[in-house]
């Protein structure tokens, strides 16, 4: 049986349509104009919408930088004021229903068949196999390797994503991504939707969540629950100096490290969780409200 499309006819040498094809793509780099209109018409298109992207981040990014520049005119702090307030309204309605989560927190540096990556993934299997929503930064790495985990294990996977000038893209392995603006709301949100905290070696980004986390427990803003350190490697070090340094010195005390966990195993993670949640939280379904399709929220 024949083709009678444009295969039929004398047959051709592969060896020069494999030439003829290479010659053709070198010609179109040293030459973008004889490209056909419709693929010139593509890339520019593609082109105009990047360069959209990058000036309305260019531009959020600009808003922060001034909102932390001191005073402004006061009609600019009263608009910064509602955009602020909208996106606050936004992640609440975004993440109402999304069910008892624990956000994981780690590195973005960390690629895939690193051992961190691979513990992250662990973790967010384990707790999505716990009931629980995994949530992230949304972001690569630990974060990344978290949501996969998650999604693999067939729970739900959340990220909380922020827009950055080098934009960070949101990782695939995501049921629900909300992108902020500004670093102070999505930190909000990651910690207001948790019943834990699960943190992976990281670096600036990843100490700031674990002592403010610890600060708020600390001072009673939030619930003293599981604040679980994976990498017993990495945090040693840092746990040796909380505990032979500030405790001796008495800038805490003994208690407010009791609650810290460290561990290398996701399974001993996932259970100090659930056992905590369920003891001292009272965690349960105690039946599902519905959401308000005006209020933009979805189950």
């Amino acid at each position: 049986m024949t083709d009678a499309g444009p295969s039929s006819g004398p047959e051709r040498d592969p060896m020069r349509v494999e030439e003829a094809a290479a010659r053709r793509r070198e010609q179109e780099k040293r030459h973008p104009e004889t490209l056909s209109g419709a693929r010139a018409g593509e890339r520019e298109a593609a082109a105009r919408d990047d360069l959209r992207k990058r000036k309305w981040v260019l531009q959020r990014d600009e808003h922060e930088k001034r909102f932390l520049a001191g005073p402004q005119p006061r009609l600019a702090e009263a608009m910064r004021v509602l955009r602020i307030g909208a996106e606050f309204v936004r992640g609440f309605r975004s993440l109402h229903f999304v069910g008892p989560c624990v956000t994981v927190f780690g590195s973005a540096r960390f690629q895939e068949g690193h051992r961190y990556y691979e513990m992250s993934r662990e973790v967010g299997a384990s707790l999505a196999n716990r009931g629980f929503t995994v949530m992230t930064g949304g972001g690569p790495g630990v974060m990344e390797g978290a949501n996969r985990g998650a999604r693999e294990a067939g729970g739900r996977s959340v990220g909380c994503n922020i827009v950055l000038p080098m934009e960070q893209a949101p990782n695939p392995y995501l049921d629900r991504v909300i992108n902020f603006n500004y670093f102070f709301v999505r930190k909000v949100m990651l910690v207001k939707y948790s019943y834990a905290f699960v943190c992976l070696p990281g670096g600036f980004g990843t100490m700031d969540e674990i002592f403010e986390t610890a600060t708020l427990i600390q001072t009673g803003k939030i619930h003293r629950f599981p604040l679980v350190l994976m990498g017993i490697e990495y945090w040693r070090p840092l746990i040796d100096f909380v505990r032979e340094t500030m405790v001796r010195e008495a800038t805490i005390s003994p208690e407010d490290i009791d609650g810290i966990l460290l561990t290398d195993d996701p399974e001993e993670a996932a259970d100090s969780v659930l056992d905590y949640g369920v003891t001292h939280l009272g965690l349960t379904y105690a039946g599902k409200s519905k959401p308000a399709w005006w209020l933009g929220e979805k189950r």
